[in-house]
């Protein structure tokens, strides 16, 4: 981590990531490049859907490969790059049989080292193979739910989840949240865990950086008036008045308060609920 002297308020706190450091230097690959529009969180019908979000720099889609559909073929990591869209670090994966794609990397990786996507493969750092074929107390990350459809889990920096049990055509995995669930033997993971771990400690220090990445100012419930927040009203400033916190529209927020929907499809592959508030 970076930090600066205290030549004002916001650099007092100040905390940045030295990406010299850490990436190699290269330009982005601009086949493998789109424009990206921002909606601001709002939908088809421009109602916003998503509150918090809007402005921000101008950014540039880069497009990365979560399915790893090229299997047997070895690749070189041939760059180490920054992606607006992501907290991890991602690398341009030259083939053997020169076609090139960004891929999500993991930690402790260098420019020249090689990975393969394969059911053979050796449990390294990088490679990709299915979690039947991966044994037990071993971190992976971009990990899939349904084999085929590309990594969904574990994809954002200093992520991993830990093999801990195979059973009956299952792989049982520790997630990030500290929740065990189910996951099909078949489906695929990489083996390691995700770059930029240092991603958590950052301080952006004062509130335009966080305007400069795209993240709208947030008013508190406790702010408002009771026709805009269950927690709002009262003279001066008062507790929320009632036992458990809630959101703008009345259901449980807070630490310790349960979210899950009685009847979430998934719940039959959760071996054991994710810990929360202090015991976590």
């Amino acid at each position: 981590m970076k930090t600066y002297k205290p030549t004002s308020k916001s650099q007092r706190q100040h905390t940045s990531i030295e990406y010299k450091k850490l990436l190699s230097g290269h330009k982005p690959t601009k086949s493998l490049m789109t424009g990206a529009r921002s909606f601001a969180g709002r939908n088809s019908q421009g109602r916003i859907t998503v509150r918090h979000q809007g402005g921000g720099h101008k950014k540039n889609r880069r497009d990365v490969d979560f399915k790893f559909n090229k299997k047997n073929i070895p690749a070189k990591v041939a760059s180490i790059e920054y992606d607006p869209f992501r907290s991890a670090f991602i690398g341009l994966a030259v083939y053997a049989d020169g076609e090139k794609r960004y891929v999500v990397l993991p930690q402790k990786v260098k420019v020249g080292d090689s990975f393969i996507v394969s059911e053979t493969a050796p449990v390294t750092l990088g490679n990709r193979l299915p979690l039947g074929n991966i044994p037990v107390g071993t971190f992976v990350y971009n990990i899939e739910l349904k084999p085929g459809e590309g990594g969904t889990l574990a994809r954002s920096a200093g992520n991993y989840c830990e093999i801990v049990a195979q059973d009956a055509g299952y792989t049982h995995l520790k997630m990030p949240s500290t929740e065990v669930r189910r996951v099909i033997s078949t489906a695929w993971a990489s083996v390691g865990e995700v770059s930029n771990e240092e991603h958590h400690l950052v301080n952006l220090g004062k509130a335009g950086r966080s305007r400069w990445l795209g993240v709208r100012p947030t008013v508190r419930g406790t702010a408002m008036n009771p026709v805009d927040h269950p927690h709002g009203g009262g003279e001066g400033k008062q507790g929320r008045g009632l036992r458990r916190a809630k959101t703008m529209w009345g259901k449980p927020s807070g630490k310790g308060q349960k979210t899950r929907r009685p009847k979430k499809y998934s719940n039959v592959f959760i071996v054991s609920r994710r810990k929360v508030g202090k015991r976590k």
